[in-house]
């Protein structure tokens, strides 16, 4: 695999504020509220230490601007100052346009920009550096996941509705994702599928893998 400059690429890991009732809602009929809540930090963890150890630099992005930070972040907040990561705030209506700025704004200073999802800790190190490597060829990369969406999106270029009229946590995103690439004119490819945790048995099926 081609040596990439670490300097010339920016991961962003998208966030929610860990707050009871706002996150990972699917899992709250097994786990209760808190409990979610807790699972939300545990992923959240997870995913920022598999993006730490690809080697390339590493933005934590979180859902909003909060007054006041809830409690439950603090094993998060704890990590990203030993590190030294640099926090921001997405900016949009919707995902797509989240999304979409995130990528625009990292191309401003670095050749690549990817994000991936909190909820996807089968993203390890090797799958970002892979998904580095394909934007070598292509101008925006996928990583899809076993249920219609995806885990990750890089990008070398892009375009103001590369991510617009997307049906969002539906089977339908990576195809309706795609579609708009087409038609905003950008090269892309799909990288091997991976999972996300959104239902009770991706919680378990996390669990069984980080115990064993």
């Amino acid at each position: 695999m081609q040596r990439v400059d670490p300097g010339s690429v920016l991961v962003m890991q998208f966030a929610k504020w860990p707050e009871a009732g706002r996150v990972k809602t699917r899992l709250m009929p097994e786990l209760g509220a808190e409990g979610a809540m807790n699972a939300h930090v545990r992923l959240s963890l997870a995913v920022l230490e598999n993006l730490l150890a690809s080697g390339f630099e590493v933005r934590f992005m979180w859902d909003r601007r909060l007054a006041t930070v809830p409690e439950a972040a603090s094993p998060i907040l704890q990590l990203l100052e030993a590190r030294t990561v640099g926090q921001s705030w997405q900016q949009g209506d919707v995902l797509g346009e989240r999304m979409t700025r995130a990528l625009e704004s990292g191309l401003q200073t670095v050749g690549k920009a990817l994000i991936v999802g909190s909820d996807c800790p089968s993203v390890d190190a090797d799958y970002v550096r892979l998904a580095v490597a394909t934007l070598d060829e292509v101008d925006v990369v996928l990583g899809p996941s076993d249920d219609g969406g995806y885990v990750l999106i890089g990008a070398r270029a892009s375009a103001p509705d590369m991510l617009a009229s997307v049906d969002w946590g539906t089977e339908k995103a990576l195809e309706q994702t795609c579609d708009q690439l087409t038609q905003a004119g950008l090269t892309f490819a799909l990288l091997p599928e991976k999972w996300d945790v959104d239902e009770p048995e991706d919680w378990r099926r996390f669990i069984g893998q980080s115990s064993g």
